[in-house]
């Protein structure tokens, strides 16, 4: 029973950020926000301790969809890194602010880079793709992402700063034409790459973010070297070349753990949890 209570506690934590933000805005759509997406991921995580093969795909399109076409399209939110910038210039603390606040500034504190396994609606894309096991060794191009990061908020400064008109429309179609993007590009990269991830290793901005925080996750995959008997096949099927052999925080690529759990699913002798 007590595997149980990991699903349960995870959704706690969402219902508590759910409640805080409620009382402390006034707004009661962030209590159901956040208590959809906690639920979603109790939900994945009871379903791979019951051993459903597609667990975390599902939370992926529970969520990825719900911020992608609710929030993004209909509600017209720019859920993009761009939509943080905007409100932060405006002052205002909802939004974007509140979920990068929550799932990729703070929240890797306690769960890593999970948000890129079960919520990133970039990713439940390319991980549909034939790469799901990285194909060729990491290439030495995530400078990248500090240059994509960059640009992000240069061009947003930019329209403030010129007091460009119409800045609501422009945040929209900029959401619509930059998840475009992201997508030809993430897709196209896997191919050449023969890695469905590439686009989260070497392109995506937000883990300019995740990957500092990440390193004092608190929930994070370890190994009892007692019983790891140094096969490599956490190694071969994880999708962000992290050394699960290791439990040192500083381990290659550690900040990059999206816990997808394939190392704990192919580790023969139930050495990772």
């Amino acid at each position: 029973m007590k595997k149980y209570l990991y699903p349960l506690g995870m959704w706690l934590v969402f219902e508590a950020i759910a409640v805080n933000l409620w009382v402390t805005t006034g707004t009661i759509f962030y209590f159901y926000n956040f208590t959809y997406i906690g639920s979603c991921i109790a939900i994945g995580i009871f379903l791979y301790i019951k051993k459903f093969p597609y667990a975390r795909q599902v939370v992926q399109f529970a969520v990825g969809l719900y911020m992608l076409v609710y929030l993004g399209i209909l509600s017209r939110e720019n859920m993009q890194l761009e939509g943080f910038w905007y409100y932060l210039f405006l002052g205002v603390f909802q939004a974007a602010v509140i979920h990068y606040a929550v799932a990729k500034i703070a929240g890797p504190l306690i769960f890593g880079r999970g948000w890129c396994g079960y919520a990133c609606w970039t990713a439940m894309v390319l991980d549909l793709l034939p790469y799901k096991v990285p194909k060729e060794p990491r290439k030495r191009i995530g400078w990248i992402r500090y240059l994509v990061f960059a640009a992000s908020l240069t061009f947003v400064g930019a329209l403030f700063l010129f007091h460009v008109p119409n800045l609501d429309n422009i945040m929209f179609w900029s959401f619509l034409i930059g998840n475009a993007v992201y997508y030809i590009v993430g897709i196209a990269l896997a191919f050449a790459f023969r890695d469905n991830r590439a686009f989260c290793k070497y392109i995506c901005p937000i883990t300019v973010f995740l990957k500092p925080a990440s390193y004092y996750s608190i929930v994070r995959i370890k190994v009892d070297p007692e019983k790891c008997i140094s096969c490599g096949k956490c190694k071969k099927v994880c999708p962000m070349n992290v050394d699960m052999t290791d439990n040192a925080r500083s381990r290659i690529n550690g900040t990059e753990c999206i816990l997808c759990n394939a190392c704990v699913t192919a580790c023969p002798k139930d050495a990772l949890k």
